[in-house]
């Protein structure tokens, strides 16, 4: 797509609280009429109700009752159930064995592939590449739907400036544009073109909203902002995803201005259904609905579901909340017999939409789920997609490595499996990880060329190995220190007060440093880190984050040199905790630091205002040069547009590629703006010596905004306009716009 093709269509997703046309089609499949004509109070409500299956170590089960309560119509949906075999036979009871022979709905967390896994979603994002993160979502889908599924709860959709928190790592970064196009490229691969194709996942948008912002980084936590930084720089990756046709919607765990997500009727009714269209479902969390007793805001479980159905809550995600009281709510005239069905239809027309009603059966195909799943082309795919992700943050020269020179290869990550596949790895097992990182070194390297110690474990005090790893480092001409977090240390309820790399791995590190072998660190994480005692001791920094299934030979390919990288941080790597949040749309302050010498400045004492590793960081092994900005006009008003030309050339010796991103400012507003707002991207691969001119088109919707009254639109005056390799390596130019 042309970069000019990228930003106008991207722009239009920024649009997150505008009163649009509907973004739906409706859905009134005929037969659903049909149904709630014959249902009873209880299979409604049974169509409202979402239990787990458990897991053993013979695979998924279900709980006795929890059959019984499909039996009767009173349990319409199961979640954590998947394998072709199991159900279908959970399938055959709901169909067969029920008065009215509803097909149930299996959702599962399909986050970042099912068997296949591929890169943790911010690793993913990281690419910055729309067409690689739809085809993963498509394998994925293809994966789940093989083994039974019908609904992923994906994409997440929550933007996150605070490292602290663990799920930071299951979404697209900081940036609402950049994690607009991740949102819809993920819900087009899980859906498609057509939902009813039995390789097709109905999507689901989460966590509405604004989950990615909690106090002290804490999950689960308070959330508190202003309308207007949610609707500009929270809601955008959500109605993105609502854009691309996503059916259902997951409201998160928060509060927001006081009123948990879960029964907040400004989010579930005034924005979502009325101004974006959604017309399918909204599911709980886990337990929302119970959990809005401890929030203080009901009296009890059958309070807490009055409020959440009467809210647009339609489905209870495990709570029993409607299962128990919702019957004695309709009774009571508290919830209205209309909110019911209106709640109920919404479930029984997305169920039509998957096509559940002309054959229940046909997402459970073992024959499919043996021929479909960790095939090679998948694992090809995920290979290539896990080194694209890759983001180089430092080299010295020391990279990439020559093949035949003696390597040691160190540190407990390296020769782990299991942490290649990161938290949510949906199905991914460990036995179907080819290689370690260690492994794939070897196997590139020759085995007689590695050297292995584990030096010490990812967490705790033991120094014991020290001697060993630096007994390896002096025998050997480079070392690879493979450092990081364990893969469960990131995800849900996986908060930390410490983002440094813990135990006692950068110890090691300078010890292996002080040998004087230069040393190539590896780092496995689902967050940003305080890498500001690790840069000083590393000649090369690889960002790997958790890189799934064959994420050991894409290390490999990297470090090796067969794969160029070009991956680019999606979110800001902070020198400390104290600068968190740090991100590039920050506001200027009356006070910028702009004097060293100066002191009543917005500024640190002790560190530099700058992050370590910039939104849009990444290197490569060759090198790029940007031209000066060439704008078509220094000016424009209403529907006219200017372009802005940048000529890139590849200036080193390797092809490779560089994502070229555009940044705008809005000098003055009727309310303060962000120093730099992403506006559009695009990824360019040259040649040795190639150049290309690439160029952007400027029009009024890059420049919209939420005005001082709250109306959506341009303002005039004059704006800066920044062209580069990251936010804080940019050629700028200047223009007007006149309205």
């Amino acid at each position: 797509m042309k970069p000019s093709l990228i930003i106008l269509a991207a722009a239009c997703v920024m649009l997150a609280g505008c009163n649009a046309a509907p973004a739906q089609g409706e859905l009134n499949d005929p037969r659903v009429e049909k149904l709630m004509k014959k249902m009873t109070l209880d299979e409604k409500i049974g169509q409202l109700v979402l239990f787990t299956s458990d897991w053993s170590v013979t695979g998924p089960t279900m709980r006795q009752g929890y059959i019984d309560d499909i039996r009767s119509g009173r349990c319409g949906n199961i979640f954590n159930a998947y394998t072709a075999d199991y159900t279908r036979k959970l399938q055959e009871i709901a169909v067969n064995e029920t008065r009215l022979g509803i097909p149930l709905l299996f959702g599962y967390d399909v986050i970042h592939g099912f068997r296949t896994i591929f890169p943790i979603n911010l690793g993913m994002s990281a690419s910055w590449d729309e067409q690689e993160i739809e085809e993963a979502a498509r394998i994925a889908a293809v994966e789940a739907t093989a083994a039974g599924l019908h609904w992923t709860y994906s994409p997440m959709c929550d933007i996150c400036v605070e490292p602290r928190w663990g799920r930071i790592s299951e979404g697209a970064g900081e940036d609402p544009f950049l994690g607009s196009m991740v949102a819809a490229a993920m819900t087009r691969g899980y859906q498609g073109n057509d939902l009813s194709d039995p390789a097709t996942l109905l999507a689901c948008v989460k966590h509405f909203a604004a989950y990615g912002a909690p106090q002290g980084g804490r999950d689960y936590n308070t959330v508190d902002m202003s309308e207007r930084w949610l609707r500009e720089f929270y809601l955008p990756p959500y109605k993105a995803a609502v854009d691309a046709g996503a059916l259902s919607v997951m409201a998160s765990f928060n509060e927001l201005d006081g009123v948990p997500a879960t029964a907040n009727s400004f989010l579930l009714q005034d924005v979502l259904r009325n101004e974006w269209g959604f017309k399918g479902f909204v599911v709980s969390d886990y337990t929302g609905i119970n959990e809005m007793v401890n929030h203080g805001f009901a009296a009890d479980v059958e309070d807490a579901g009055r409020l959440a159905i009467n809210a647009g809550l339609d489905m209870d995600m495990q709570g029993a909340s409607y299962f128990t009281y919702l019957k004695d709510l309709v009774k009571s005239g508290k919830v209205s017999k209309r909110t019911l069905d209106t709640a109920v239809r919404r479930v029984l027309n997305v169920k039509a939409a998957l096509g559940l009603f002309d054959d229940p059966y046909k997402y459970c195909s073992p024959e499919r789920e043996a021929s479909q799943t960790l095939t090679g082309e998948n694992k090809a795919f995920a290979r290539k997609l896990a080194a694209d992700c890759m983001v180089l943050l430092t080299n010295d020269g020391i990279l990439p490595l020559r093949r035949g020179e003696k390597i040691a290869v160190i540190g407990a990550l390296a020769d782990s499996k299991d942490d290649l596949l990161g938290s949510w790895r949906g199905a991914g097992e460990e036995k179907s990880v080819p290689a370690s990182i260690l492994e794939a070194i070897r196997e590139a390297n020759g085995s007689s060329n590695v050297i292995y110690a584990e030096g010490c474990k990812e967490a705790g005090n033991d120094r014991s190995g020290f001697s060993k790893a630096i007994a390896a480092a002096n025998s050997a001409s480079k070392v690879v220190l493979v450092i990081g977090e364990d893969c469960q240390w990131t995800g849900e309820a996986a908060s930390r007060s410490d983002i440094r790399i813990p135990g006692v791995q950068s110890e090691l590190l300078q010890k292996l440093a002080a040998t004087g072998k230069p040393v190539v660190v590896v780092l496995l994480n689902g967050r940003p880190l305080d890498l500001s005692e690790e840069v000083q001791y590393a000649g090369a920094m690889l960002e790997a984050w958790f890189p799934g299934t064959m994420g050991g030979y894409a290390v490999a390919d990297v470090l090796f040199g067969d794969v160029n990288p070009g991956g680019k941080l999606s979110v800001t790597f902070p020198r400390n905790l104290g600068q968190v949040p740090i991100y590039h749309y920050a506001k200027n302050t009356g006070r910028p630091f702009l004097d060293p010498d100066a002191k009543y400045q917005s500024r640190y004492l002790d560190v530099p205002n700058e992050p370590l590793f910039a939104f849009g960081h990444g290197l490569s092994y060759t090198s790029f040069d940007y031209s000066e900005l060439e704008l078509s006009a220094d000016s424009f008003g209403g529907y006219e547009s200017i372009t802005a030309d940048v000529t890139l050339t590849n200036t080193g010796e390797r092809a490779g590629s560089e994502t070229v991103q555009l940044y705008i400012r809005d000098l003055v507003g009727s309310v303060t703006r962000p120093v730099k707002q992403l506006k559009g991207f695009t990824k360019v691969y040259l040649g040795p010596g190639e150049s290309r001119k690439i160029r952007f088109t400027i029009d009024k919707s890059l420049l919209e905004f939420y005005r001082q009254d709250m109306s959506w639109g341009a303002e005039t005056g004059d704006f800066k306009l920044f062209i580069g390799g990251s936010s804080d390596k940019v050629r700028e130019a200047s223009f007007r716009y006149e309205e």
